[in-house]
């Protein structure tokens, strides 16, 4: 259920939509959670962010970067540092909007894992959506390294079983075989159709997805991957509210540490975990 200052929504023409945000908007309604907004305006950012990841989910699937273990990351020297923990580390001089968009656009010289991905998928989407004026006055000191984030992408986990298209969901292997670690799992896209994006992957069923990453156990193994009901987001609503404040100073951002775990492809609610640990 959707609701709008209080009052159930009912599309009628005053919100147009593309074919993504009808697909999210009829899983906003269909779901028992209560969707509420202060505003249409609020309402709107979030389909288009969602749409938006979607979008940035299968440009990366298109693209040519290489799914790699953080030992062996790699990224374009002209825009990021890349530090000894296989991290990529926005370069001085470098504005944030356009280190974003060259993993795009020279997807070949870019290698990482799946919880970066997510990562990258969501700065490449908050950018489409807020543009790059707003969007390098936010996110001045981009790292990115698994689930590490800006403060203000206010990235969290919630326990559902209901996804919507810009979801990120986590496909557990919990029997992985040892000598291919970063199988433990896949961080992935809902995408509108019912599929998913994972980085090394690629676009798959749920059930494709299972399948693949049981092809990564270890010997004996009888316990099979699964479809967590762990639901990862960022907060679109301090997004849509703070995108819309009048340019100003910027004002120094406390970022959050980085938590250097060496574990390829985590979900996000264990790396939460390890941050809430050293907070």
């Amino acid at each position: 259920m959707i609701t709008v200052s209080g009052i159930p929504f009912q599309q009628s023409g005053q919100l147009p939509l593309s074919s993504i945000e009808r697909v999210i908007i009829q899983g906003m309604q269909n779901d028992s959670v209560v969707y509420s907004f202060q505003s249409i305006d609020e309402l709107s950012f979030e389909l288009k962010l969602r749409k938006n990841i979607v979008e940035s989910a299968r440009e990366m699937d298109q693209g040519d970067s290489h799914f790699e273990p953080f030992e062996e990351s790699y990224c374009n020297p002209g825009y990021w540092n890349l530090t000894i923990a296989g991290g990529f580390q926005l370069k001085k001089g470098v504005k944030p909007s356009e280190a974003i968009l060259d993993i795009y656009r020279n997807s070949s010289l870019y290698a990482f894992e799946c919880a970066t991905a997510m990562i990258i998928i969501y700065y490449h989407a908050t950018l489409k959506s807020i543009g790059e004026n707003v969007f390098n006055q936010l996110f001045q000191n981009i790292y990115l390294y698994s689930w590490h984030f800006d403060p203000d992408l206010g990235i969290h986990t919630i326990h559902t079983e209901q996804f919507l298209p810009g979801d990120v969901v986590y496909f557990n292997n919990p029997d992985v075989d040892p000598d291919t670690s970063w199988w433990r799992g896949e961080n992935a896209v809902v995408l509108e159709d019912g599929t998913f994006f994972g980085h090394g992957l690629g676009i798959r069923t749920a059930w494709h997805m299972i399948q693949l990453l049981n092809e990564k156990r270890k010997q004996g193994s009888i316990r099979s991957a699964f479809l967590t009901n762990s639901v990862t987001r960022p907060t679109f609503k301090h997004l849509a509210h703070i995108t819309h404040i009048p340019q100003r100073a910027p004002v120094h951002k406390l970022q959050y540490i980085v938590i250097h775990h060496n574990e390829s492809s985590i979900s996000c609610s264990r790396y939460l975990k390890y941050l809430m640990t050293y907070r």
